[in-house]
């Protein structure tokens, strides 16, 4: 009897975390990013410009999530490609918003317009895409 009832309670305990590892991985797959818009920078510094200009351009902008409610994701880097195919860009900036309406948001946002304001000077050249993420 107490090995029953000990192998029902290692089976209960068993099932709950199986369930619950279940319904979390359920909602993972529910998760989509369909329909998200992604803003693609790319930057081209001038000949020149300084490694400690450079630094402070890439805190500014990974500065704005946090004073721009509607960008709800943000990541960079900088070119590591084998295939010289970059054309003097160095910097990729990556920013996510639910929708276009965010996105219309961001741009004439007092934040972004002061960052584009700042960073202009240090810029040889500026890349923008945008689109829709489809899945």
């Amino acid at each position: 009897m107490k090995k029953l009832t000990v192998g029902l309670i290692v089976a209960a305990i068993l099932l709950g975390g199986l369930m619950a590892w279940k319904s979390s991985a359920l909602s993972e797959d529910k998760y989509s990013h369909a329909g998200q818009l992604r803003h693609v920078v790319l930057f081209k510094f001038k000949d020149g410009t300084s490694k400690a200009d450079i630094e402070k351009v890439e805190k500014a902008f990974a500065a704005l999530p946090k004073k721009i409610p509607q960008i709800a994701g943000f990541e960079w880097g900088t070119d590591c490609s084998t295939e010289n195919l970059s054309q003097g860009f160095t910097h990729c900036f990556i920013l996510t918003f639910k929708s276009e309406k965010d996105r219309d948001a961001y741009l004439p946002h007092p934040e972004h317009q002061a960052f584009a304001k700042m960073v202009g000077q240090y810029l040889d050249k500026v890349l923008v895409v945008d689109y829709i993420v489809r899945e």
